[in-house]
C-alpha cells in the first residue's frame, strides 16, 4: 500500500520524535513507504522547518551512502524561562520547606509531563556534546536521568548506596558527603558503564556537592570521562563547593525556617551557556 503524503509526514515525525540522535537511512522510509527517496527528501525539509520555525528542534542531514537524516530536540529560551518560572512558582510555597534548608520536591519529581521538559531542557543543553550514558544516585534523580535519556537516546546508570543481589559483581567507593561530611559509600554494578564512555552526571537537588563528586570518582574507577553535570535545584553555599563545572535550572538563595519563607531564582542554565538557541541557528 502506497502513503500519502500526509500520512509519510505524521508516521515519520513520529518516528523521529521516538528516535532522537539515531541517523535514520533515507532508505529505510524509502522502503517502509515504497516512495521514491526524492519523494521522501521533501517530506524531510517539511518537517524540517516545522521542527525548527517553532522551536521544536533540529533535522540534521548527513550526506553519503552512510549517512541519513537524525533529529535533534532542543528548546528555546522562551520555553526554558517559562518552564524554570513555573518550577520558581511551585517551589517557593512554604509547605515545602523541609529541616535543613531542604525542598520537598516529590510530587514534582513524580510528574511525568514536567519532568519530561526538564529533560528536554537539559538534553537541549548537552545536544552537540558525545554522551553516552546519563548517570545519577537512587532515588529521587532517577526521574530526572530517565527523562534526559529519552531526549539524548541514552541509557540511565543509577548508583546505590548499597549493593544489590540483583547487580551483579560491584564496584564501591566510599566519599565523603558535603554537606553532613560524613563517609558514605557509593555501589555500581561492573555491567553498567564500559570503559572510555562519556556519561553525563544529574542529580535533583545540590547542596556543596558531595555526592556528585563521588559520582565524578566513580566514574574514574570505572575509566569513563565525564560529559558534563546537570541539576534540577541547587542550593546557595557560602563554604567550599566541591563541584565547579554544572549546569543547574533554579537555585535556592534563602530559606528562613523561621518565618517559612523560600528565594528562588533562576539557576545558571543561561549563564553557561545551555540554551541552543545560537547553535539551533548555526546547523
Amino acid at each position: 500500500m502506497k502513503w500519502k503524503r500526509s500520512e509519510r509526514l505524521v508516521d515519520m515525525t513520529q518516528y523521529m520524535i521516538e528516535h532522537p540522535h539515531k541517523l535514520i537511512p533515507l532508505t529505510y522510509f524509502a522502503s517502509l513507504y515504497q516512495s521514491a527517496k526524492s519523494s521522501i527528501s521533501e517530506d524531510l525539509t517539511i518537517i524540517k522547518e516545522t521542527f525548527e520555525e517553532r522551536g521544536r528542534g533540529l533535522l540534521i542531514t548527513v550526506p553519503g551512502a552512510a549517512g541519513g537524516v537524525k533529529f535533534i530536540p532542543t528548546m528555546t529560551s522562551e520555553d526554558v524561562n517559562e518552564i524554570t518560572q513555573s518550577l520558581i512558582e511551585q517551589l517557593s510555597k512554604a509547605d515545602r520547606l523541609l529541616p535543613g534548608g531542604y525542598l520537598y520536591m516529590t510530587d514534582i519529581l513524580g510528574n511525568p509531563s514536567l519532568m519530561n521538559k526538564v529533560g528536554k531542557i537539559f538534553a537541549s543543553a548537552f545536544a552537540h556534546e558525545k554522551i553516552d550514558a546519563i548517570m545519577t544516585v537512587a532515588t529521587k534523580g532517577i526521574s530526572i536521568a530517565h527523562a534526559i535519556a529519552r531526549h539524548l537516546n541514552v541509557p540511565v546508570v543509577v548508583v546505590r548506596r548499597d549493593s544489590k543481589v540483583t547487580e551483579g559483581p560491584t564496584v564501591s567507593i566510599n566519599y565523603v558527603s558535603g554537606s553532613a561530611r560524613r563517609i558514605q559509600t557509593m555501589v555500581l554494578s561492573k555491567r553498567s558503564m564500559e570503559k572510555g564512555q562519556r556519561v553525563l552526571i544529574t542529580d535533583d537537588f545540590m547542596k556543596v556537592g558531595g555526592t556528585i563528586n563521588g559520582m565524578k570518582n566513580l566514574l574514574e574507577e570505572f575509566n569513563c570521562e565525564l560529559a558534563g553535570i546537570a541539576v534540577l535545584v541547587e542550593a546557595d553555599h557560602e563554604g567550599e563547593q566541591l563541584v565547579d563545572e554544572y549546569l543547574s535550572l533554579i537555585k535556592l538563595r534563602e530559606v528562613n525556617e523561621k518565618d517559612g519563607t523560600i528565594v528562588l531564582t533562576e539557576g545558571n542554565y543561561f549563564e553557561k551557556g545551555g540554551n541552543n538557541d545560537e547553535n539551533s541557528n548555526n546547523n
